[in-house]
């Protein structure tokens, strides 16, 4: 069976499993008391041209959205994400069961576009009854978007530019960031500490077993944020755990080393499936391509591929996602072509 369901499939990175075995024996304090801690940190601080910025690492990518858009917001504010940004769709009402509502603006190609978000705040503070409202308080973002998209320098520059002139402090999601960051971009991740009040790194897709670096990068960590961690449950004792696997990720370019040929693997998939006469539902220029299948054709592939269901095209249609991961081969795309 192979394996193209998502990107978090497999466990981690053999040299992330070396590195926990090697410091396994290493008593050290807890709760993010520790020289790994402070080791990752500064590792990613240095990667992100950002010696001001403050590190904290959570588990999961929906416990780091929950946290850290509660911690941001008041209690009468919610957050601005595209229709189809990830707390609106896929986290459960997560961000809601803090007491904040997600504020949605439709999505082009998977983003928020810059001129979309300044008519919804222009539009809200021109409604005289607005004090009545659950007010724009801050902005999500994903890069990559739900559906592989990616933002360039320009895009995020203009949602950056509106959010400091309406005081909003801007949250981009980094779930897949070293998929968008080995993409074909104009973005780095300099750009991305420097354009946002505060972005998360994702391990979990990325080839840690788990976890999720985020970087508050102006020094602007809000005040009690471990204490905030606390509240929702998501501190942990050995927060060792999750620092050691960064602290690998972020020696010699590891990240970023092992996230490119997924993407490259992706676009040779995408690139193989169109040259036989497949259509695809977006343009994806990252590790997650949209196909679209008959749906007579899906119980055969299911047979022999692990794939993700999107949508219904049309009556006859459906999208399917196929993920390639740090894991995937060449060998796994060459016979996925073949089956198809």
């Amino acid at each position: 069976m192979l394996f193209f369901e998502n990107d978090y499939g497999y466990g981690a990175h053999p040299k992330v499993l070396e590195h926990l075995m090697e410091t396994n024996m290493e008593a050290v304090s807890g709760y993010g008391n520790d020289k790994f801690t402070a080791s990752a940190s500064e590792k990613i601080k240095k990667a992100c041209s950002c010696p001001e910025g403050q590190v904290y690492f959570l588990t999961g990518g929906t416990q780091t959205n929950m946290v850290v858009i509660d911690t941001l917001l008041r209690p009468y504010e919610g957050v601005v994400a595209s229709s189809c940004g990830h707390v609106n769709t896929h986290e459960a009402g997560a961000i809601e069961s803090t007491g904040h509502k997600v504020l949605t603006v439709p999505h082009k190609n998977g983003k928020l576009d810059a001129d979309d978000l300044r008519d919804y705040v222009q539009t809200f503070y021109a409604d005289a009854s607005h004090d009545h409202m659950v007010f724009p308080g801050m902005v999500y973002i994903s890069h990559p978007s739900e559906y592989g998209t990616v933002y360039t320098k320009n895009e995020l520059e203009r949602i950056s530019a509106v959010c400091h002139e309406f005081d909003m402090p801007l949250f981009l999601d980094g779930a897949r960031l070293g998929y968008g960051l080995a993409s074909d971009t104009d973005v780095t991740l300099a750009d991305i500490a420097r354009l946002t009040d505060v972005f998360y790194i994702g391990g979990t897709k990325c080839g840690a077993l788990c976890g999720e670096a985020v970087v508050f990068t102006h020094g602007n960590m809000p005040r009690q944020f471990d204490t905030m961690v606390k509240r929702r449950g998501a501190m942990l004792a050995k927060a060792r755990l999750n620092a050691v696997q960064f602290d690998a990720l972020f020696t010699d370019g590891l990240y970023e080393e092992i996230c490119a040929p997924a993407v490259r693997l992706a676009l040779r998939l995408r690139d193989g499936l169109a040259a036989k006469g497949y259509r695809f539902s977006i343009d994806s220029p990252t590790n997650q391509q949209f196909l679209i299948m008959e749906n007579d054709r899906l119980p055969a592939l299911g047979e022999k591929v692990k794939y993700s269901f999107i949508e219904k095209y049309d009556a006859e249609h459906t999208v399917i996602r196929l993920a390639t991961s740090w894991a995937t081969t060449e060998e796994q795309v060459d016979e996925l072509l073949n089956i198809l």
